[in-house]
């Protein structure tokens, strides 16, 4: 257990970068990290440099599995499979393509255009932004194992419900006829060699931090605010854990926003240190990944209304659910 503790204090939540970082705001800037704007520096610095180290590590090696399942070998993968063990293979595989909601959309089309069933493609786009083993280990880094796991549980039960309840809607025609129309042709792939796949999986690392850089800075300048700058009594009052309707504020005012969940995720950490209830924070942080308003935008062009309006709808169903009963049961996991 002290072998394990020492690992994930040292690997994950990279105490020895937090207490570097703490040497260098106190010797080189001459401040103290218990003052606002110390501790804000402090926060800034190792949240930056601890989330884009685990960052690149992780979409290197999640990467390199992922040149073994390119979207050829995926699609006739997800064939074979019908029902509920499509949608949750469908889940479980956008658990390994560390995408954005943008970014998971033309897989998504690609998929439909295969001619998979439209529950399991939807599985896939709720699954693909929300869980990721890249997010998974930054939660535990964050917050702890617990938590992590659980979160990890409620977004594939969330992927899994929501596409089957879209699939047994027989909602196929709702669907624009170009997507339908577009199929896509059967490409034989190319065996890897090592070094190609090593090729891969950096190139992966660098084009995912090119479009997640910004965010990530925007998210944990933010978090710093609200960790040393916004009285909680002030972050209470609006979001605090005794409020019937904070998970519900928090989930509609995520949803216009667009970040990463590796933006989102310094942010519900100053707001749990702040003592906003961990469904709240949680319920904001997916809102902003799953249902970002650029994400919908694009999603429109490819789905006419009545099925944008459905998804929208048991995805914030979902999340809400989700929201409330962590809440309540989330002192369990701190």
């Amino acid at each position: 257990m002290f072998i394990f503790d020492w690992l994930n204090n040292q690997l994950l939540k990279m105490q020895w970068l937090s207490d570097l970082t703490e040497s260098l705001v106190e010797n080189v800037f001459g401040l103290s990290i218990s003052d606002r704007l110390g501790g804000s520096i402090h926060f800034f610095i190792y949240d930056v440099l601890k989330i884009f180290i685990l960052l690149s590590v992780l979409i290197f090696i999640i990467s390199y599995i992922q040149s073994y399942f390119p979207p050829e070998r995926t699609k006739k993968i997800l064939g074979r499979f019908n029902g509920i063990s499509g949608n949750i293979l469908g889940a479980l595989l956008g658990t390994v393509t560390p995408f954005c909601s943008c970014s998971s959309i033309p897989l998504f089309i690609g998929f439909t255009s295969a001619g998979l069933p439209l529950g399991v493609t939807f599985s896939f786009l709720i699954s693909s932004p929300l869980v990721d083993l890249a997010s998974v280990i930054l939660l535990a880094s964050i917050f702890n194992w617990k938590i992590a796991i659980a979160y990890v549980v409620v977004g594939l039960v969330l992927a899994v419900v929501g596409g089957t309840i879209i699939g047994k809607s027989k909602l196929e025609k709702y669907i624009e006829p170009f997507v339908l129309n577009n199929k896509m042709a059967e490409v034989e792939q190319e065996e890897l060699t090592f070094k190609d796949r090593i090729d891969f999986s950096k190139n992966q690392v660098l084009d995912i931090i090119r479009r997640v850089w910004l965010y990530i800075l925007i998210g944990v300048g933010i978090g710093a605010a609200i960790h040393n700058w916004i009285p909680q009594s002030i972050i209470s009052a609006a979001l605090g854990q005794d409020k019937w309707y904070s998970v519900l504020l928090a989930t509609f005012v995520g949803m216009p926003m667009y970040a990463d969940i590796f933006g989102t995720l310094p942010i519900a950490e100053a707001l749990v240190l702040k003592g906003v209830g961990l469904g709240t924070a949680l319920s904001f942080m997916m809102a902003v990944t799953a249902l970002s308003l650029p994400s919908l935008i694009m999603l429109k062009r490819v789905v006419k209304m009545k099925l944008l309006v459905i998804f929208v709808s048991v995805v914030t169903i979902g999340i809400l659910i989700i929201g409330y009963t962590f809440n309540i049961y989330g002192y369990l996991l701190l």
